[in-house]
């Protein structure tokens, strides 16, 4: 069976954990700030990095950091993983949620002045996919209207905007290191920024609140979780960002693979290529409706032919949590039919051409299939 995805992992990582797991320092240390010093450098931009435990955490510590809570609102794409939002339900503040674009699945400015109001204290940008969301207009949003942007970098570790990496303009960026990123360091996370008060906080924030004074003493001023990332993730994280480019344009090339076998179909919506992107997955929506099949029928027949296929991502307002805020079906068409059709194609560095031709073959004959 042929997965959506694979980690790529040599024996290079494996004696890095296994020398850790020997030194006797599991837990936060010198592994963790030699990654977080050569992630910083890759960035670029005279950022400072915070390794967390998630992606996730790395997002709830940068809205907590921002001082957004109970009465604020946040702007969200109603397409991404519900920890875009979920995150901002944590810290007290309420997700406004806006459609996203068909192809690229990232939002527009459009939509999010739209969405503004009084209560508007965030937005978080995600770059679906890896594939850049136009910042621009959104960094003149907010500076017009004194609004954070944090950007949910979770899929774009490697992706560029206008040049610079994503994460180096200097605000808040979250990147995920999950086992099926572009890279891994297990489970884990980091936050990027160029503010070093605020980077400060986030160091509280990440580890208890917890401050320490030139002897040693411990001070805490306010609240902080347990979110750190261990030395065993962080030497396997130091290797994979060394490997970082490579399974990136691995990941590129496969991807121009299928945009040139996939077919035209009316029935077959294609990912939004671009500039920048680091193609973390290779998305298409398929009509089953015009092709006579069910969704559960799609999945079944990449099974017979041995593809595992992937789901990113049911819309979040329709979820049972979301509607429970006043959000319902029609709200967001887009994200909708993002949500009722999406399939993710296996897309991975270990993936050969005669993988990307099987899959395609696949999609024809399920497209020529239909009624």
């Amino acid at each position: 069976m042929l997965p959506f995805t694979r980690p790529t992992i040599s024996q290079e990582e494996i004696d890095a954990v296994v020398e850790v797991l020997r030194s006797g320092w599991l837990a936060t240390g010198p592994k963790v700030q030699r990654f977080e010093k050569e992630l910083a450098d890759y960035i670029g931009g005279g950022v400072e990095v915070r390794a967390f435990n998630s992606g996730t955490s790395a997002l709830e510590a940068a809205l907590l950091a921002s001082d957004i809570g109970p009465g604020d609102e946040v702007i969200v794409p109603a397409l991404s993983f519900v920890a875009s939002a979920n995150v901002v339900l944590r810290v007290g503040a309420k997700p406004v949620f806006v459609d996203v674009d068909l192809s690229s699945r990232n939002l527009d400015v459009e939509k999010v002045k739209g969405a503004m109001s009084e209560k508007t204290r965030g937005i978080i940008p995600v770059h679906f996919s890896g594939l850049p969301v136009d910042m621009e207009p959104i960094y003149k949003l907010s500076q017009e209207n004194r609004i954070t942007v944090i950007e949910d970098a979770c899929h774009a570790i490697g992706s560029s905007y206008n040049g610079a990496m994503i994460g180096a303009a200097g605000n808040p960026a979250c990147f995920s290191f999950h086992p099926n990123k572009n890279m891994t360091t297990i489970e884990g996370g980091a936050l990027s920024c160029k503010d070093v008060a605020f980077m400060k906080r986030i160091e509280r924030i990440r580890f208890h609140g917890i401050e320490r004074n030139e002897q040693g003493e411990i001070f805490v001023s306010e609240w902080g979780g347990k979110m750190n990332l261990s030395d065993v993730s962080a030497a396997m994280g130091i290797v994979q960002l060394g490997k970082l480019d490579d399974f990136n344009r691995q990941r590129e090339r496969l991807a121009h693979r299928y945009f040139e076998q996939l077919p035209d179909h009316p029935a077959l919506v294609k990912p939004a290529n671009g500039k920048g992107h680091s193609w973390h997955m290779f998305c298409v929506c398929i009509d089953g409706e015009a092709i006579g099949k069910s969704r559960q029928e799609i999945i079944d027949f990449f099974r017979e032919h041995d593809i595992a296929v992937g789901m990113h991502y049911p819309a979040m307002h329709l979820f049972p949590l979301y509607r429970r805020l006043g959000y319902q079906a029609g709200d967001f068409p887009n994200a909708e039919q993002i949500g009722a059709q999406t399939l993710t194609l296996p897309l991975f560095p270990g993936m050969t051409d005669r993988d990307v031709d099987m899959v395609c073959e696949t999609i024809n004959s399920l497209l020529s299939s239909g009624k």
